[in-house]
């Protein structure tokens, strides 16, 4: 049974919130990607695998953020009587995303709440990026605290106005991000890169200035801290 919480942590709870990104940092978003791969080929065959990418790629650099059913409404086209569409809707619709959380993905949100308010702070769509933190149960892990935006470094503002907090601790697997974020927080963000994922591996990630504060190599590895840890 949970303790309850101390008077100095219900102090702390109220002067910070932790910031949460989703994709490749509480999931393996990569590894929904190359399931839809292999569904896709299963079903339209690799030249049209690669038609629907290039639609997401196309519709992703026209929108700033990743729109899979968006992609999928352009691919039906000259597709209409294909049975097959119907199936890769359903697939993307009910994808037990669950599977993907990472080790101790919701253990590690439980654990913050000693120190803090948890926050969802993703970019993404406002129908297929809310249902994948629904159905991962993310969403109930943080008790519904979930903001979607398009380019979240961007409306910073609104993030401050809708979760107000003395101090912030963002927590991602994009460095360029964090530091886009850094830069408009200073002392008032505590950035935590979790070298998770395709964006956290690639040439120059550890490049970013400014650097991040704090540098892991899983997310479980928050399980290991105090609030001692996320002041700068």
């Amino acid at each position: 049974m949970a303790q309850p919480a101390t008077r100095s942590q219900a102090v702390l709870s109220e002067r910070t919130v932790f910031l949460l990104d989703v994709d490749n940092t509480l999931l393996d978003n990569d590894r929904f990607g190359a399931d839809l791969t292999a569904k896709l080929d299963e079903l339209f065959g690799i030249p049209a695998r690669e038609r629907y990418w290039s639609l997401f790629q196309s519709l992703r650099d026209e929108v700033g953020y990743a729109d899979y059913l968006g992609a999928l409404q352009r691919f039906r086209s000259g597709l209409d009587d294909d049975p097959h569409l119907l199936v890769i809707s359903g697939y993307l619709l009910e994808y037990p995303f669950v599977e993907l959380l990472f080790p101790q993905a919701l253990e590690v949100i439980a654990h913050l709440q000693r120190f803090g308010r948890p926050v969802i702070l993703s970019d993404g769509d406002v129908v297929f990026q809310p249902r994948k933190i629904h159905r991962s149960g993310i969403w109930d892990a943080v008790r519904g605290n979930v903001l979607i935006y398009i380019h979240k470094e961007q409306v910073l503002d609104h993030v401050q106005e809708r979760r107000p907090a003395a101090h912030y601790v963002m927590v991602d697997d994009k460095p360029h991000l964090l530091a886009a974020m850094k830069r408009v927080l200073g002392s008032r963000l505590t950035t935590v890169f979790v070298r998770q994922g395709h964006y956290a591996l690639a040439p120059g990630s550890n490049e970013v200035h400014p650097a991040p504060d704090r540098i892991i190599e899983r997310i479980a590895d928050l399980l290991q801290t105090t609030s001692e840890n996320f002041e700068v």
